[in-house]
């Protein structure tokens, strides 16, 4: 199991848009892959779930990824959020 904190710094925070790409870029893997905020859990292959978070700029998140792809995917996400415009 990895786990690793992030702080979104785009303008919008996971609204609709890049909620969507995280949702569509997860789904590619394998593994488990939650996203935490606070005391919410949200599964990172959901759209809906994401954006229930309510996760604005300058909030924190934990990325946590369980299974056989899960290096793989933590490079991907973190490389997808940390590249977020808007």
């Amino acid at each position: 199991m990895l786990s690793k904190e992030f702080t979104l710094t785009n303008k919008g925070g996971l609204h609709a848009r890049p909620a969507g790409g995280l949702a569509q870029l997860c789904t590619a893997f394998q593994s488990n892959i939650k996203i935490e905020m606070k005391r919410k859990t949200a599964d990172a292959k959901s759209i809906l779930s994401l954006m229930t978070l309510g996760a604005n700029t300058g909030t924190s998140i934990t990325i946590v990824i369980e299974g056989n792809d899960e290096r793989e995917a933590m490079n991907k996400i973190i490389d997808f959020l940390s590249n977020l415009v808007d």
